[in-house]
């Protein structure tokens, strides 16, 4: 005798229902593995594609003007006011000056200064290159401004110091003489000395202009032309420009050509005298 399957009222028997149930089941668990995979594979994507430097470096650099927030409280606010806006007959305002000219003032020492003068002399810094790399930052971040360029050191030396040399001697020698040895101007001022000075400084003072010497932009002198400039400071100063022995002041052809006409002159009389003295 055989046994037919028992059936629903629908007409569904066991056997398909549990079928069905299990097919439910794998379709479930494919769904779940399915949306396991994509969501490892967006992960994946996104730690390849967003890399953990760019948030190390925000907080870098938030922790960069913390510092110099507080270096400035500490050192300048006095001054130049809470809000870089400036002190009447202290310090002037700081919005827009830059990391330039304070990189420049703070790296030279001319800042802090003690007392308004006619001239800030170059003195020894007060503040580490950090500290300085930090008020910087701040002074940057908060009153905007011309900014320190990228390059530093010899990377600021320039290719042509011969074509430095013409644009030196067309605009900076009036002030600094033909050999970067300074000089005397009006009222007290004066044209520092280029001997010792970095590369950084020199590009920074011709980006800003402090006190009297003028701005020179990118339309005046274009970067390159800035470094190769740098390049002849740099052949003429710290020792490089002595071939012969004495500097004789640095001053050019003038002192040098001084000192031949006294000697020259000297000898003279002085075989004037032997044969007069001969005869």
């Amino acid at each position: 005798m055989t046994t037919t399957p028992s059936a629903s009222p629908g007409g569904t028997t066991k056997a398909g229902r549990r079928a069905r149930s299990r097919s439910k089941l794998k379709r479930r668990i494919s769904g779940v593995l399915a949306l396991g995979v994509a969501l490892l594979g967006a992960g994946a994507l996104y730690a390849g594609f967003v890399p953990e430097p760019q948030t190390a470096q925000a907080s870098d650099t938030s922790a960069l003007l913390q510092k110099g927030e507080q270096l400035y409280n500490n050192t300048c606010v006095t001054c130049h006011g809470q809000n870089l806006e400036g002190v009447k007959d202290r310090g002037p305002s700081l919005v827009g000056v830059g990391s330039a000219a304070s990189y420049f003032q703070l790296s030279t020492g001319r800042m802090p200064l003690a007392a308004q003068t006619a001239e800030a002399n170059r003195k020894p810094a007060k503040f580490t290159p950090e500290e300085i790399d930090a008020i910087d930052a701040y002074i940057q971040a908060h009153g905007g401004g011309k900014e320190k360029p990228t390059e530093t050191g010899e990377a600021l030396r320039g290719d042509d110091p011969a074509r430095g040399g013409e644009l030196f001697r067309l605009n900076c020698a009036n002030c600094h003489s033909f050999t970067g040895r300074g000089g005397a101007l009006s009222s007290g001022k004066f044209a520092p000395e280029l001997e010792g000075v970095t590369e950084d400084q020199i590009y920074t003072a011709m980006l800003t202009g402090p006190e009297n010497m003028p701005v020179f932009g990118d339309r005046q002198l274009t970067p390159a032309e800035k470094k190769d400039i740098i390049a002849y400071i740099k052949s003429v100063s710290d020792g490089n420009n002595n071939p012969g022995g004495n500097a004789l002041g640095g001053l050019g052809p003038i002192s040098e050509g001084l000192i031949g006409w006294i000697v020259g002159i000297a000898a003279l009389v002085g075989v004037t005298l032997w044969i007069g003295a001969k005869a």
